[in-house]
């Protein structure tokens, strides 16, 4: 029997990413989800919620589906139809609702918010819409999409505007919590834009590995992926099992 075919080097279309399912239908939907990553920023909103000296459930969830709708919904429509770089086959149009109803939906939860919480949410109402288009689309000459403009925007962002839905106020804890939040959000982009580059923008892999002692071991796409993809795997969900052990110890 002949070796099996190696994606992208031959064989089947590597696909764009390890969670992506195979394309058509809603398994479409499933990809553009981005299901590790989205479930890791939302993290980050339960991070901050749990900071507060009391932890409102309504305004938790509240938080969460707004987030949802921004990052989850609207920040990865945009990114989809800005090339397609998860090859689905989502109708640019359906694309286009799923943006509006998403930027709609969190903004609409944030005015609630502001009735619940005060002035003190304004801002971040306001700045929410703006990260996610002003990076998508690359606005204000590209300052936002980089790795600082991600870090912050889904990193930070969100740990302090869920504070900030609990307490109407900021304080030095969640401030320091928004910092670790920006530091993990480096490291999944530092290990998430090579698996890119390997999975979606290359056609073949060669060359070998000598050690010192003798023998070589070979390098493929395999071997370039596994590293990457399994640290942001383990990182995924550790950052929501910690997020799901605050909330538990926060709410019981």
């Amino acid at each position: 029997m002949g070796k099996p075919p190696v994606p992208g080097d031959g064989g089947d279309p590597p696909r764009p990413a390890y969670y992506a399912a195979r394309p058509g239908g809603w398994r479409d939907w499933w990809t553009l989800l981005h299901p590790p990553y989205t479930a890791w920023h939302l993290a980050y909103v339960v991070i901050g919620a749990c900071l507060a000296p009391v932890v409102n459930c309504t305004r938790l969830i509240a938080t969460l589906l707004a987030f949802f709708f921004a990052v989850g919904l609207a920040a990865h429509a945009l990114d989809e139809l800005n090339g397609r770089p998860l090859h689905t086959r989502i109708p640019s149009p359906a694309l286009v609702a799923v943006t509006m109803v998403g930027l709609a939906g969190a903004i609409g939860l944030g005015i609630a918010g502001v009735v619940q919480v005060g002035p003190a949410l304004v801002p971040f109402i306001v700045l929410g819409p703006v990260l996610v288009i002003g990076y998508n689309f690359e606005l204000f000459g590209g300052v936002l999409h980089n790795t600082v403009g991600l870090a912050a925007s889904w990193g930070a962002f969100p740990v302090l505007t869920a504070y900030v839905a609990q307490t109407g106020r900021l304080a030095l804890a969640p401030v320091i919590a928004a910092g670790g939040a920006f530091a993990l959000t480096v490291v999944q982009r530092t290990l998430s834009t090579p698996a890119r580059l390997i999975r979606r923008r290359t056609s073949r892999v060669t060359g070998s590995i000598g050690l010192t002692e003798g023998g070589e071991i070979p390098i493929d796409r395999t071997v370039l992926l596994a590293p990457l993809e399994q640290a942001l795997r383990s990182l995924s969900w550790g950052i929501v099992l910690l997020a799901a052990a605050l909330a538990v110890s926060r709410l019981h």
